[in-house]
């Protein structure tokens, strides 16, 4: 079993990293790492995405010795990384349409196998809107036919690249630009969205997972473990963004970790539709500590009523994944 790692600075993964042998270190501070989404995009300041993609397709790019195929669905990763005709893509890669990222995906695996190309693995990678909207048709049917291909969901919670729309996994409450902080109930409608990683988890797929930026060692492992697998899989990957979130790009990290501390955003692994691994909350913390981070809340911290109804939401899930118990590392 792998040992959590305790960091005594805060916001930075240098002094663990430096504490432990080189071996048991991240990708990301070996010089070996392959940097797969490498300088020259154009994200933003802060941006949890482009953190996200070059954490995890690092780490599949060393699960799989290099032998790796990533289609992009159409979003903010595909937009700020490939304005024609650059690419700050260091790895075999192909851009989809907004909503068939896994038919492509699929198609990619069936053409690699008809090759007996049998060691090269291939990774699918969207935004929440292209994942969960959009593309939710052909994700389920990647998950039904098993085919094997790693999904992978960067979650920012908004269509973020054609201006901050509503998506199905914006929180209840959040001010969008679809869902203004207007009327006698602002913000997003409460009792909507989408949990995609138990919609993967009903499929009985091999693997499914949650993870954050906040912990690069967590997510790294999952990564690695799902590339080990054959076989659907799914990875769902919480991403903060600054621009659609009204926050300050320093506080990127600080936002992801505190969705985990929260309960808002639970850390578990499912194989075959079980749950069998949930991560610990260490420090749980009131939700109006990470809401009051952003803008897209502002009008919720002035309103008791919605601010329980969320720390309802978070209570709910640290119930229902057992995320606060004692002893926890």
């Amino acid at each position: 079993m792998t040992q959590r790692v305790k960091f005594y600075q805060t916001g930075t993964f240098t002094v663990g990293n430096r504490l432990l042998d080189a071996e048991s270190r991240t990708v990301q501070a070996t010089v070996e790492r392959n940097n797969s989404l490498t300088s020259g995009h154009r994200a933003c300041q802060g941006c949890g995405e482009a953190l996200g993609a070059r954490y995890a397709v690092d780490a599949a790019m060393r699960a799989c010795n290099s032998q790796l195929l990533c289609v992009n669905a159409t979003g903010c990763l595909e937009v700020f990384s490939t304005p024609y005709p650059e690419s700050s893509w260091r790895v075999a890669w192909l851009h989809s349409l907004f909503g068939n990222a896994p038919a492509v995906a699929s198609g990619v695996a069936a053409a690699l196998r008809a090759k007996g190309r049998t060691e090269t693995r291939v990774l699918a990678q969207g935004g929440d809107g292209g994942t969960v909207d959009i593309g939710m048709g052909c994700l389920s049917g990647m998950f039904e036919r098993n085919d094997d291909v790693l999904y992978i969901c960067y979650d920012n919670e908004a269509y973020m690249n054609t201006g901050v729309q509503r998506s199905g996994r914006t929180p209840p409450g959040a001010r969008t630009s679809t869902t203004p902080a207007v009327g006698p109930h602002p913000g997003n409608v409460f009792g909507q969205g989408k949990h995609p990683a138990i919609i993967a988890m009903a499929h009985d797929i091999p693997y499914v997972a949650t993870a954050s930026v906040a912990d690069l060692h967590d997510l790294e492992e999952k990564v690695t473990k799902a590339m080990s697998i054959g076989g659907a899989r799914f990875i769902h990957v919480h991403v903060p963004c600054p621009l659609g979130w009204g926050s300050e790009p320093c506080n990127t990290m600080r936002l992801a970790r505190l969705a985990v501390e929260t309960g808002l955003f639970p850390l578990f692994e499912g194989e075959h539709g079980e749950v069998i691994s949930t991560t610990p909350i260490r420090r749980r913390q009131p939700v109006e500590e990470y809401l009051k981070l952003q803008k897209r809340f502002r009008h919720v911290i002035g309103d008791p009523q919605a601010l329980a109804a969320i720390q309802a939401l978070a209570d709910r899930n640290i119930r229902r994944f057992n995320l606060v118990r004692e002893n926890a590392a």
